[in-house]
This record gives C-alpha cells, sequence and structure tokens, in this order.
C-alpha cells in the first residue's frame, strides 16, 4: 500500500461524510484517476445520500446497479426515473445468462438455494464490473446489520482476479435518522416502498417486510441470511 492509502486509511474515521468524499475525489485527481472511481447502488436512500454527495465533485461517476431480473417493479421505476432527473451514468451489471436461461438451468433457485442464486446474478457481475475501478463507493453502514458492525469508512479489497481496489463507505458511522434527514434536506426523491414498510430492499422475491422493531435487514430472505454476499465475497487486505 501507498503512502497516501495508509494515511488515507488512519484519517478516514475522523472525516464527516462530505469531507472524505471530497478527500478520495482530490487523491484519485491527483493520481490522474478520476475515472477509476464508482458508485455501486440498489437506489436505496443511503445509495442516494451517497450519490449526491459525490455528483458534487463527480457529475458523471459511474452507478453500477446489480440488474439480476428479480426486482421490484417499484425500484425500477425510481432507478429510471433518478437516470432521467439527475442524468447519471447507470452502468447495469448483467449476469451471464438472461433470468429466462437462468431458470430454465436452475429452477427458482433463489427459493432452494439463494446463496448460489446471488452468488449467480448478483456477485459474479459485481466483481466483474468492479475490475475497471480502484475506488468503490457504497452506501454501507455499520447499523444496517450485526455483519456490518466492524465496518470501516476506508478498507483495502482484493476482487477474486487479484485486483487490489478501495472501498469507500462514507456513511459508515450514520443512523437512519440521519440518512433520511440528510435526503430530506437536499430533496432527494423517496423510493415509494419505503411508505409499504420496507426497510432492506433487495429481489422481490426475497424481500419481506420486516416484523415491527426486528432488525431492517431481517426481511431479506426470510430471514435465513442477511447478506448476499457481494460485500464479502471481495477479500479485505
Amino acid at each position: 500500500m501507498s503512502n497516501d492509502g495508509i494515511a488515507l486509511l488512519g484519517v478516514s474515521e475522523t472525516l464527516s461524510a462530505e469531507e472524505l468524499v471530497a478527500k478520495v475525489v482530490r487523491d484519485a485527481e491527483r493520481e490522474n484517476a478520476l475515472a477509476s472511481v464508482c458508485l455501486t447502488s440498489s437506489f436505496q436512500t443511503e445509495d442516494m445520500v451517497v450519490l449526491h454527495m459525490l455528483r458534487e465533485h463527480l457529475p458523471w461517476v459511474p452507478v453500477i446497479f446489480l440488474e439480476t431480473g428479480y426486482h421490484f417493479p417499484e425500484l425500477i421505476a425510481y432507478r429510471d426515473r433518478m437516470v432521467v432527473e439527475w442524468d447519471l451514468n447507470l452502468v447495469n451489471a448483467l449476469p451471464k445468462t438472461t433470468l429466462e436461461e437462468h431458470e430454465r438451468e436452475f429452477g427458482l433457485l433463489h427459493i432452494v438455494e439463494p446463496t448460489k442464486c446471488c452468488a449467480i446474478r448478483k456477485v459474479e457481475p459485481l466483481m466483474r464490473s468492479l475490475e475497471p475501478y480502484s475506488w468503490w463507493f457504497t452506501g454501507l453502514r455499520r447499523e444496517q446489520s450485526p455483519t456490518r458492525v466492524g465496518l470501516r469508512k476506508v478498507e483495502d479489497h482484493r476482487l477474486p482476479t487479484g485486483k487490489s481496489l478501495k472501498k469507500v463507505s462514507v456513511l459508515a458511522d450514520w443512523d437512519w435518522a440521519r440518512v433520511e434527514g440528510y435526503a430530506r434536506e437536499h430533496g432527494i426523491p423517496r423510493l415509494e416502498l419505503y411508505d409499504q414498510g420496507y426497510t432492506s430492499i433487495g429481489c422481490e422475491p426475497c424481500t419481506a417486510v420486516p416484523a415491527a422493531g426486528a432488525d431492517p435487514r431481517s426481511g431479506r430472505w426470510g430471514g435465513t441470511k442477511l447478506e448476499c454476499g457481494i460485500h464479502t465475497f471481495s477479500e479485505k487486505v
């Protein structure tokens, strides 16, 4: 790791989200590497907040969306609306097979073996889509899940191919109230699925409204797991 990289890892926890976004962009610009910055987005509010901050510096930052074929129609409609309204540089990360080909080979894999389904339709397309980049922004927060409590704002990760990149989670120390407050303050349109009681939104067949007071991600995969794998398959280094 370069001295600049070590310095960033050390100072990142002391910076606000806005300060960290600005610093990463400055560092990338100094390295003539602005084209190597990307954001992965499920178009939930956390991701929209990070995108709002990034667009202040990089209006054309690539926004990588995992197009699994199983999304809520409301989410796809919201994505398409925001692509137009914010003039986004959307990158749809597609699995190697269409949904029809996938179900012809595996049946309803999301029901019988959801981890394998996620690996095929989420993890592999994401790892492949991240290859051109060196800075990977996310909307992850420690509060979201027990699996994320140790999340740091900047982490070094290695993709399955061996490619290394920095994963930047500027909202790591934010709670949900702060996320919503920022979105209201800056007029970020709200995804209507939240008003139906959803608190963590993935593929439609694998997402339910959680019980009152339950972990926000407990409505995912029938409560059998909390992660699809896209934030665990890359290796921390």
